[in-house]
């Protein structure tokens, strides 16, 4: 039964000027794997791009999350702490999410195991969109 689902456009002009930023910046927000992807290539754009999608799933989690559980606050900074885009060669990215330190957060929590996530992602020239759905 699918009990959340979130969508989230994100433009990736504004992640040009995080190429820039210090790696303890980018931490703050991305898993130390998805840094050394993004930045796994020279040109700025593509880093931008994985950036932005990467933070378009996080964003996209956060709506799921909280169509999930209505009435529970997880703040965004913390939840982009508890997620990470796992890309691996010849496959799709997979969200992976830390349910054990969310279950501070949630009411009911004892569910949380159970609830399997699914990830889509897709760019254009500018955007980066990305789409979770959550399942009991």
């Amino acid at each position: 039964m699918i009990v959340g689902i979130g969508i989230d456009t994100t433009e990736i002009n504004r992640f040009i000027a995080w190429s820039n930023f210090s790696q303890k910046k980018l931490l703050r927000i991305f898993s130390e794997q998805e840094i050394i992807y993004a930045f796994n290539n020279s040109h700025i754009n593509k880093k931008a791009e994985r950036l932005a999608a990467r933070f378009a799933a996080r964003e996209a989690f956060y709506k799921a999350l909280h169509q999930m559980a209505p009435g529970n606050t997880v703040p965004l900074l913390t939840l982009c702490k508890k997620i990470e885009v796992e890309y691996k060669k010849g496959m799709s990215p997979q969200l992976i999410v830390d349910w054990d330190a969310l279950k501070q957060y949630i009411k009911n929590s004892q569910t949380l195991p159970r609830i399997k996530s699914h990830l889509s992602i897709t760019h254009s020239k500018n955007s980066a969109t990305a789409m979770v759905i959550l399942e009991q």
